[in-house]
């Protein structure tokens, strides 16, 4: 399939897809337990696509697009010369941490946002979309840079991180809003624009990584940045905002059912913590068994 159309297609389902999955708590209320083992879940997916799939598959277009264009250059400079040329590694470090430096910094200016906006009784609701908004927009590069690549397993498993990803984080938006007092039709604008955020920024990602590159080994370099950027994120998002939050929250559910429980103690139950492994080893799973065409 062309990537114009599959990138416009994935962008279409996930829209709907994130939009039809917040509403759902302004028609009926789930139970916490229910989303509190979805978003361990997503949390656990995206810690295994960041590791099992965008890191290596960006680690390896980088060394793609370095071997070839030293193969390239071989018949124009001597073997000196080749032995010379910079390593594409520091490049594979610039791309990781950059990406987990710029979630760093949102998290940072969303949370100094929240602190100086406190006398408006709306803040903390624009703050939460804003925060939202800027992380699906991370998710939005993720997909272009994956269907610049044209693989199919890659897609499809970054594709499935980020929907298990944004729909807690759709569900506890909603939840959030409501729970601040927003009005049903302001809710609804802050989930569109939570909604629209991946694919406005996955649809011009894809066309800039496909379209500027000026050959292929340029291309594939590029992708492979992009590709290890969004992993950087991925792994901030997982690691350093859902995964505590989720053990915390686990640790204060216990601590408040047995009298007594040490609140240093932070840990996971054992449903929570298959689930986390499932979801971990879920990416892997699903790169072994879909091919590419």
């Amino acid at each position: 399939m062309d990537g114009g159309l599959s990138i416009t297609l994935i962008s279409a389902v996930m829209f709907v897809g994130s939009f039809l999955l917040g509403f759902i708590p302004l028609l009926f209320r789930l139970s916490e337990r229910s989303l509190h083992l979805v978003s361990i879940l997503g949390a656990g997916f995206l810690c295994g696509t960041a590791l099992a799939i965008t890191i290596p598959e960006g680690v390896g277009l980088i060394q793609e697009s370095w071997t070839r264009q030293n193969t390239s250059l071989s018949a124009a400079v001597n073997e000196s010369s080749r032995e010379s040329a910079p390593s594409p590694q520091p490049w594979i470090g610039v791309a990781l941490t950059s990406g987990f430096t710029f979630m760093f910094v949102v998290d940072q200016l969303a949370s100094y946002f929240s602190v100086c906006g406190k006398t408006n009784p709306n803040s903390d609701a624009i703050t939460a979309t804003l925060g939202l908004v800027i992380h699906a927009a991370a998710d939005g590069f993720a997909l272009g840079a994956v269907v610049a690549t044209g693989q199919v397993t890659v897609q499809v498993i970054v594709f499935l991180a980020v929907i298990l990803h944004k729909a807690p984080a759709a569900f506890g938006l909603v939840a959030f809003l409501i729970h601040a007092g927003l009005e049903k039709r302001s809710i609804q604008g802050h989930l569109l624009a939570f909604s629209a955020a991946a694919p406005i920024v996955a649809i011009p990602t894809y066309f800039i990584f496909h379209l500027t590159s000026s050959s292929p080994q340029n291309q594939l370099g590029a992708t492979g940045v992009g590709m290890l950027f969004s992993g950087g994120t991925f792994l901030f998002v997982a690691t350093v905002h859902v995964l505590p939050d989720i053990i915390s929250s686990s640790s204060g559910s216990r601590a408040g059912q047995q009298p007594g429980h040490p609140k240093h103690q932070s840990h996971l139950g054992l449903k929570e913590s298959v689930t986390l492994v499932f979801g971990i080893a879920l990416p892997v799973l699903l790169a072994l068994g879909i091919h590419d065409d």
